[in-house]
């Protein structure tokens, strides 16, 4: 709403959800509110809201400038390498998320990394 279309960014949602009760189905609608371009990552679902949905990081093409993790620290550390091979602009680790050990790997990688949460940091046009 706030933010024009300089500040469109393109940003992968790992986990994301098509059930609007989720926090990565808010983040998801939020994003699009916002003039982002959300890249839904989820290994079984094809589309949300009619935006294509794909089933792994490798299929993920072109420049990310955030990756914002919606899934359990123990699947997102088991894919370190999909995400520093996908080069985003930095990571957020949204409250549930938080993995030191990925963070580390991030940061040994030269990838920004921050603990927050996408809602607040929209809402606060902090994002």
């Amino acid at each position: 709403m706030e933010e024009s279309a300089n500040t469109s960014e393109r940003v992968v949602i790992l986990g994301a959800s098509d059930k609007p009760d989720r926090y990565a189905h808010r983040a998801f609608a939020m994003l699009r509110e916002h003039g982002h371009v959300p890249v839904p990552v989820h290994p079984v679902l094809k589309e949300i809201e009619g935006v294509p949905v794909v089933a792994d990081l490798s299929e993920v093409a072109g420049t990310v400038d955030t990756l914002t993790l919606y899934v359990n620290p123990s699947i997102s550390e088991t894919l370190a390498d999909a995400i520093v091979a996908l080069r985003p602009g930095r990571v957020i680790f949204n409250p549930g998320t938080e993995s030191p050990k990925l963070a580390t790997r991030l940061a040994e990688a030269g990838i920004p990394s921050e603990e927050a949460c996408t809602l607040v940091l929209l809402g606060s046009g902090q994002f």
